[in-house]
């Protein structure tokens, strides 16, 4: 089996089909000169081999990792689970086709109790070197050992009082060695000697990633998604770079224009002091503009002219995965960005403006969209929200409250139109948001992947509603002055993340300088040879 080495003067690239499309991209970044953390990739044939218990897949899962975590040894000048200079690595998935949060990802494998003394040894940083062994902790508990993410969270919280600390990035090394013994204890019982052995932590991680491909929640977004046919996951490791290192680092998402409206802005979410998982999970609210300038002065320029490097090299919006490291930028991830209706079709039209993309081309990315029925919709003398938010994703959403997908599916079937409102954005909860006219979450960021996977169905979509107490179990929601039950009607406005209760009145106007352009492109097309049938994909380098 031939495993992809990413970075550290390697250049070969492979197709989408063949190692999956986040690591395709990765490859491809790397080779154009990006700041890639360098990779190796396990390839998607090894999926469905894995899952069903092979031996064969086994020993090529195991020759694999030990031929890419040389590699990776070799590139950094660390070594795996060391404990002077410990290399800690990422396990990701990636398909052949975008499936944001669907599948599994495993952070700071390898943090063995030697790995957390090397990495004080060698950063001098206490505790970044015990938030990544609790973080650790916590990835693998979940992911790989199937342990119930409330467990964690609650011992978390316990401490978090206990210090009299507002949230976990106030707690000191200390604190965190504590917690990183706490949820040992937690996690020690079902882990068979893995906490502390490198080696079979990476191949318990990489095995979990493969298996993730047959969760219940990939399984209902490939089919709400048409993507049944995709052939599995590749594994991706990569070497850790670490934005949980004090207010020089951190974590974050950026759009290279709004994906909700098409504007030609980047959209950029970060979490100081932090690692990617926090903003993609919708568990953090992200840092203010202000707060990012003074502690990364450098980082947004030097982000937005990437951005417009990757939108010249792939041709289209991206959504950029990145980590800072004390100041330095990392990429770890681009993707064509998902985009609602809306957006689509004024990003097609910029992008031909901008000599990005040709008249064919737009014309076949916006095909599948109903522009007969686009318009815009507004609300008509709504008054004063009951609640504010964050707006991830436009268009006005009216329905009855669900506080679970369960709820929302159960309200559905009645023929009644759907608000899903959550605590935070889980991808757990997409059979709800298939249903839903609109979602609601208390937490939660405009990047996190459960508003990709919004913007991706067009359903509006408001987060980190501060002022929204939602209790699932009880089935309502606590405003400032008033509760909202299940069934009762709510208006949402996802372009200014505002709430209603209520059914608002709307009005709808249709785009039609926009709508006239594609007319027109239509009308050129028609009256020359068509569109030129585009051909089928080929598995050629990238």
């Amino acid at each position: 089996m031939h495993i992809l080495r990413i970075g550290a003067d390697a250049t070969e690239t492979r197709c989408a089909e063949d190692i999956g499309a986040k690591a395709a991209n990765l490859a491809r970044m790397a080779a154009r000169g990006l700041p890639v953390p360098p990779a190796f990739v396990l390839p998607v044939k090894l999926c469905a081999d894995i899952i069903a218990g092979h031996a064969h897949a086994e020993n090529h899962l195991r020759d694999g990792l030990k031929e890419g975590i040389a590699f990776l040894e070799q590139a950094t000048g660390k070594r795996f689970g060391d404990r002077r200079e410990p290399l800690l690595v990422s396990v990701r998935s990636g398909a052949a086709r975008s499936m944001p949060g669907m599948l599994d990802t495993v952070l700071n494998v390898g943090c063995t109790q030697d790995a957390v003394h090397g990495l004080i040894r060698a950063t001098g940083r206490p505790r970044l070197a015990w938030d990544c062994r609790r973080r650790f902790l916590e990835s693998f508990g979940e992911t790989v050992l199937g342990l119930d993410a409330a467990g964690f969270a609650a011992r978390i919280s316990d401490l978090v009082g206990t210090e009299g600390a507002d949230n976990d990035r106030e707690l000191d090394s200390e604190a965190l060695e504590r917690l990183a013994g706490d949820e040992q204890l937690l996690v020690e019982d079902h882990a068979e000697g893995l906490l502390d052995d490198a080696v079979a932590q990476l191949e318990a991680a990489a095995r979990a990633v493969y298996r993730s491909w047959m969760s219940e929640r990939a399984q209902t977004y490939r089919k709400l998604h048409q993507l049944e046919d995709l052939q599995g996951t590749a594994v991706t490791v990569q070497a850790m770079v670490f934005g949980n290192g004090g207010l020089a680092s951190g974590a974050g998402v950026a759009f290279s224009r709004d994906p909700s409206t098409g504007a030609p802005r980047p959209m950029i979410d970060l979490v100081l002091d932090a690692q990617g998982e926090d903003v993609v999970s919708g568990r953090r609210t992200p840092d203010t503009a202000d707060a990012i300038r003074r502690a990364l002065p450098r980082t947004e320029v030097e982000l937005g002219d990437i951005l417009k490097r990757l939108e010249r090299e792939f041709g289209d919006v991206q959504d950029v995965e990145f980590t800072v490291e004390d100041g330095k930028l990392w990429i770890l991830q681009t993707r064509s960005a998902k985009r609602t209706p809306r957006a689509a079709v004024r990003i097609a039209i910029d992008l031909v403006h901008e000599g990005l993309i040709e008249q064919n081309e737009a014309l076949d990315r916006i095909a599948g969209i109903d522009l007969a029925s686009l318009a815009v919709t507004s609300l008509v003398s709504a008054g004063q929200p009951a609640a504010t938010g964050v707006g991830a994703s436009g268009g006005i959403g009216i329905g009855r409250a669900a506080f679970s997908s369960e709820s929302a599916q159960r309200l559905s079937a009645t023929g009644e139109p759907v608000i899903l409102l959550r605590p935070d954005t889980s991808t757990a909860d997409v059979a709800g948001f298939a249903v839903a006219a609109g979602i609601v979450t208390a937490v939660g960021a405009r990047t996190s992947h459960a508003a990709l996977v919004a913007r991706q169905m067009g359903k509006p979509c408001v987060v980190g509603c501060h002022a929204l107490k939602i209790d699932p179990v009880a089935g309502q929601a606590q405003f400032a002055d008033a509760t909202l039950s299940e069934g009762d009607w709510i208006t949402i406005e996802g372009d200014a993340g505002r709430l209603y209760l209520g059914r608002c009145r709307t009005v709808e106007t249709r785009p039609e300088a926009e709508l006239g352009e594609i007319a027109r492109w239509q009308s050129s097309q028609a009256g020359g040879l068509g569109t030129p049938v585009r051909a089928a994909a080929q598995c050629m380098p990238l």
